[in-house]
């Protein structure tokens, strides 16, 4: 049974909000055997881009292929994962996810700077208005994992910075033999039941169409 020894933390937030200012400072502070993982910089790096959308100009990652490449890593621990995507990351390997929020003008402003285009903007703008990533992060990990912080400013920044560096500080005394890697028991046979139910429900579907069809 694999088990590690520093967490995971997936800093998160709509393009703009200053998660990669985030990590970077974070990580240059804990230090080894802490490690930034910018997920664009890395899908690129290990070919697991799948696509390129010309209308919103980005790559497409291939999750699966990424997951694939990524969970070794995360195994080891101590990677701040920093990606505007945070729910496709398995639960028993995530031990903090941190959602930077930013007011509009100032996101507005940062993204213009960048030379997005004007619907590229326009999505990023709605994206926090309606809460998308804060509601993503709330729906795939337990309550007690999710954080909300305000990113407007690099006095906001080393705020953060410091509240997560002492909340690591922390998770280090509270598991001083680490945390497991494997899925809980319980939730594993869960999992399991669902699955199954899944497969009966499409073997019966499938039935139904061929019934029909006869």
């Amino acid at each position: 049974m694999s088990r590690r020894e520093y967490p995971n933390i997936i800093i998160t937030g709509t393009p703009g909000c200053g998660k990669s200012s985030h990590a970077a400072n974070l990580v240059s502070q804990l230090k080894e055997p802490y490690k930034h993982f910018s997920i664009s910089d890395i899908a690129k790096e290990r070919k697991c881009i799948e696509s390129y959308d010309e209308k919103l100009d980005t790559s497409v990652v291939d999750e699966d292929k990424l997951l694939d490449s990524l969970e070794g890593d995360l195994e080891k621990g101590g990677i701040l994962v920093d990606w505007h995507c945070c729910d496709i990351f398995p639960e028993r390997l995530i031990d903090l996810v941190v959602v930077l929020r930013t007011d509009n003008k100032i996101l507005f402003d940062r993204l213009n700077k960048r030379g997005y285009k004007e619907n590229k903007v326009q999505e990023n703008l709605d994206c926090e208005i309606m809460e998308v990533i804060l509601q993503d992060a709330r729906e795939s990990y337990i309550p007690e994992i999710v954080i909300e912080l305000m990113s407007n400013s690099a006095e906001e920044m080393d705020e953060n910075v410091d509240r997560l560096i002492a909340w690591a500080e922390n998770w280090k005394k509270d598991h001083p033999d680490g945390v497991t890697n494997e899925l809980d028991p319980d939730v594993a046979a869960e999992a399991r039941e669902e699955s199954e139910d899944d497969e009966a429900e499409i073997d019966e579907e499938e039935e139904e169409e061929e019934e029909e069809s006869d």
